[in-house]
This record gives structure tokens, sequence and C-alpha cells, in this order.
């Protein structure tokens, strides 16, 4: 699993935005994708009520809790959607989108912005208030605690802030935040009742999500039942399972068998094998893991843009693609954020041109240029990227010395040391992923870009209340990035499920862990 400190998309895990970790517009599969309500959905008729849907996911062991704060892995994240909710989550372009907050308003400065709840209840009938709201927030920001969404709730002070209502909150920030929406967005910001405990989270837990908690057995089973009065609606399954299935062998096995009718995270190989012969439908959520390499830009060699310059056009996107991730996603032009919200997509599609290269590195002294790339089995693909790049190098007459790193401590590893790494990141806004990795302060500065004048434009872009005249603030910062940032992004990955033909209403508009992955009360049974 990745280091908690680092946004990334885990082997068996989690992709995360928000603070202490870290996770496009998309064509309809014919496992029954839908409209939002999941109401048109191919194939699969109008929706039908009852049964119970089983789903298979890799997860934690003994250890799982249904604490939402402190959902780490895939399986966590979906137990906890299915239970509690947000005041916001990220829609297909990673732009905040309502959910238990009805609609959300900001003084001039933005530096206060209020909340107004919808009228919603938990699961034992009592109403969420913003009471439960600001017990969560505190409850997460709670200094002796490492709840995953802390970091993406310290523009809050949450001793200023109060209830203005039973159903409105004023939240006084620290300083202007315009994408304050994306802080209610936070993985892991799930609202809890008012005085929930630690303990009460494995045995009783009491959400205002769409199903609610029947039983768990951490590390093998967690069943839910469909919660009558939810606020969007009830869902459509009469019960919800879910399965702990560790290797992906076995989840398709048990998808195969009968046991399961959805099994979470498969790799390209094998959807290839199994799609469009019949047995079972495959599902790829597009653009939901950018795929890079990381170079540090405060040490030799790629304190020099010049070489950093030089090593984007080594790279041929296409081959890495086709080679390290089986085709299973799109070729990347060295930003983050391929289709998501402020993402400038009017830049020339980089491609490889090795003349250029090494004339780049001969300016730079670096005609015999030795370098080391750091790569680890921790995340698909990482390992084939790594010899493809090193073939690729080599044409350019780089010598690149492939490094295999531990699995347990492969992201920590990267985020201080070495030059050049293998990277990978879950869906995240472009904001958040400038403000957790690209600012002087960054805890999570992989690539070490520190740049004063940067960092100004970031807080010109917080500052700017017109939503046009943000977007061009980062398109300036995006410009600056492609033209001599550190990510080599060279690829975005699909992330890919399988169902039974009898699963109809997955939604495949949107990148992993947004609000439309995992929507199992939309999904029913054919």
């Amino acid at each position: 699993m990745n280091d908690p400190r680092l946004p990334g998309l885990h082997r068996r895990g989690f992709l995360a935005a928000g603070g202490a970790a870290s996770l496009g517009a998309l064509a309809l599969t014919g496992c029954g994708g839908s409209g939002d309500d999941g109401s048109d959905a191919k194939d699969g008729g109008a929706p039908k009520k009852g049964g119970r849907l089983r789903a298979a996911f890799a997860g934690g062991g003994a250890g799982e809790t249904l604490d939402p704060h402190l959902a780490n892995l895939f399986a966590d994240a979906a137990r906890a959607k299915a239970l509690y909710d947000k005041l916001a989550d990220y829609g297909a372009d990673l732009s905040a989108e309502p959910r238990l907050a009805e609609k959300w308003e900001s003084n001039k400065t933005l530096d206060r912005w209020q909340i107004t709840l919808r009228t919603a209840s938990f699961h034992d009938g009592s109403p969420v208030t913003a009471a439960d709201v600001l017990y969560s927030y505190r409850r997460i920001a709670d200094p002796e605690q490492t709840f995953r969404a802390k970091a993406s709730l310290e523009p809050i002070d949450l001793d200023a802030s109060r209830a203005t209502g039973p159903r409105s909150i004023e939240f006084v920030l620290k300083r202007p935040t315009a994408e304050f929406p994306n802080v209610l967005a936070a993985f892991g910001a799930y609202i809890v009742p008012e005085n929930a405990t630690g303990t009460d989270f494995d045995t009783k837990p009491v959400g205002s999500g769409p199903f609610r908690f029947v039983s768990f057995t951490p590390g093998r089973s967690a069943v839910l039942r469909r919660f009558d009065d939810y606020w969007e609606g009830a869902p459509h399954l009469d019960e919800l399972e879910f399965v702990v299935a560790n290797e992906e062998s076995a989840r398709v096995n048990a998808l195969l068998g009968g046991q399961v009718e959805y099994a979470h995270e498969l790799n390209p190989t094998t959807a290839r094998a199994y799609e469009g012969k019949g047995q079972i439908e495959i599902v790829r959520l597009r653009g939901s893991a950018m795929q890079a390499f990381c170079m540090k830009t405060d040490r030799p060699p790629f304190d020099d843009k010049r070489v950093r310059e030089a090593f984007f056009l080594i790279a041929d996107r296409k081959e890495l693609v086709d080679g390290a991730l089986s085709g299973a996603g799109v070729i990347g032009n060295d930003l983050f954020g391929k289709g998501y919200e402020y993402y400038t997509d009017d830049l020339p599609q980089r491609e490889q041109d090795l003349d250029k290269a090494r004339a780049l590195l001969k300016q730079a002294g670096a005609e015999d240029l030795k370098v080391t790339l750091d790569t680890s089995a921790v995340a698909a693909g990482f390992t084939e990227a790594a010899s493809i790049f090193r073939d690729q190098a080599k044409k350019a007459g780089v010598t690149i010395d492939v490094k295999m790193g531990s699995k347990d401590s492969y992201w920590a590893d990267i985020l201080d040391n070495g030059t050049l790494s293998c990277y990978r990141s879950g869906a995240m806004p472009i904001e958040a992923h400038i403000s957790q990795r690209l600012l002087t302060g960054s805890t999570t500065n992989a690539t070490k870009w520190r740049h004063k004048d940067f960092d100004a434009l970031y807080e010109q872009a917080q500052s700017t209340r017109d939503t046009t005249e943000r977007a061009a603030v980062y398109a300036r910062m995006q410009r600056r990035l492609y033209a001599e940032g550190g990510f080599l992004v060279w690829g975005f990955a699909d992330w890919i499920i399988a169902t039974a033909r009898t699963v109809k209403g997955v939604e495949s508009k949107a990148p992993a862990n947004t609000l439309h992955w995992a929507r199992f009360d939309k999904v029913w049974l054919a």
C-alpha cells in the first residue's frame, strides 16, 4: 500500500485527493451504463427492485474498519460511500457537486462560506444537522489522529466556524479559497452523527447513506440493507454485500462461478480475455490514473530544465501506453488531469523527437548522461514502463539504470530520495494536485518544484471569484509546467471493473472514486 503521505493509486488500494493522502466524459458500456439516476441504462430496461448484489474487492485483512474517516482502500471507500454521505463529491470532470450540502455561497473575499444542508436523515431517523457536520470535521481535524481528510480541511478555522441554524453553517477560512467546495468533497470527509465514537463504527455504524448496517466481519464481509428514507431515493437493491478477495484471480473466478456479481479491479490482460465474449461485462473507467515519470527538479541532472525537456522528448507515449498499460488508457501530455475541470487542452501534443532531445542534452553538457530510474511492483505497469523508457532513452544516448524498490516503502522512498522515478496518481481536482504537490510548502511535492512566483499564481487563482478568470490563471500555471515541470505524464490508465450480465446501472462516465464510482444505490439486477 502507498505511503499515506503520498497521493496515489495503490495496487490493492485507494486513490484519493484531499489532504493526508492520496483519487472525462466517457462512452457508456454494455454493462448498463446509465444517466446519473440509472433510469435509462443501456440494454437494462427499467430498474427493478430487490435482490442482493455481492461485490468483491481487495481488502485490508483483520484490521479493516467501517470508520469512514479512516477509509484507506477502495473497499473502505466503497463501504463508506454506501453507509455515509459527504457535503459534496466529485463529478466526472472532478468539479464539486452538492450532496448533503444543498447549496453554498461565499462572501466577496472568499474567506467565509455559508453552507445550507438539504433535508436528510440518519439511519436512526434523526436529522442531519449543522452540529453533526461541525462534529465530523472537528473529529477529522483532531491533531491526535491521522484521519485521511485532515489536510484537506486545513483551510478551515474550525474554532471560528459555527452553526447559524439547524441546517446552516458558516465556515470561516484562514485565507481566500475559491475552490472551497473541493474541500467539502474531499476524500474521507464523511458526515457522522454528533458524538459518534470509534467503537461505534464497526458494531453499530449510523450514517445517512443509501444503505444501513446489518453485519461486518473485518477482512471477510460486510452486509448492508436498503435505507428506504434515503434523501436521494431508496436503492433498487434490497441488500449489498462486500466480499473480500485480495487476488484478482479469486475475484474473477468468483464472478465466473456465480459467487459474486461485481468484481473490482481487473488488469488489462484479464479484461481483454473476457471482453465481448458474453460471459461477463467489462466496464472501463477512463482517466482514472495519471501515469508519469517524476523528475526531481532540485538536483542534478534535472535541475537543468533543458534536461527535463529532453526527457519529455525522449518518451514515446503510445509505446508506453500500449506496452505498460496493455493499451488500457490514453496518452498524456505532461500535465495532470486530462478531461478534468480547468485542464489546458490547447497545448500541442508532445511527440518523441530524439534529435532535439540529443541537442538539448548536448547544450546542457549531459551528452553521456547516466541516471537511475526507481521503480517497483507496487503498481501495475511500473516495471514495464521503466523497461520501455530505458530502451527509448538509449536511442537518445542516455543510459538508464532501472532500480527495483520495495513495494512496502516505495512511495516514502521516492518522495525525497533519488532523481527519477515511476509515479502514479488517482483522480483529484487539478487545484488539489497543484496545492498538494507543486507548491513550495506542499507535503507531497515529489518533483521538488518550488517557485515563489508559481505559489503566487495559485494564491491569485484562489482569490479570483470569476470562474473564467480563475481558469486563465490555472492555464498559465499549466503552460509553465508543460514547458519545464518535473512530471513527465505519459498516460492516463483505465480502471477496470467486471460484472455479471444481470447487473445493470453501473456508471462508466467518471474516473474511479468519484461520485458515480461504486454507486450501488443506482445498480439493479435484471
